[in-house]
């Protein structure tokens, strides 16, 4: 089911506070949205699962950061969110 991008802004807002378990309870909603995936794989960097994090980055059609940074996935992610 999709989310909009409200709900994704919500996201992300939580993951810039983080608190990826309320980022995690919004974005596992939408398994098609590339944009939520990419929300999804910096939920998993974030706690530590990196071998979901590359899943869920496959599903939203990016490389898995070679020195992945969630500050800067989460900043990468807000602006591809306002475009």
């Amino acid at each position: 089911m999709p989310i909009s991008p409200s709900e994704l802004a919500a996201a992300i807002a939580s993951l810039e506070r983080g608190d990826w378990q309320a980022a995690h309870r919004i974005v596992q909603r939408d398994e098609d949205s590339p944009l939520a995936c990419w929300a999804h794989g910096i939920v998993h960097l974030m706690e530590g699962d990196h071998s979901n994090a590359r899943y869920w980055y496959r599903a939203a059609r990016r490389p898995f950061p070679e020195r992945p940074s969630v500050e800067r996935e989460i900043a990468e992610l807000k602006g591809a969110l306002k475009r």
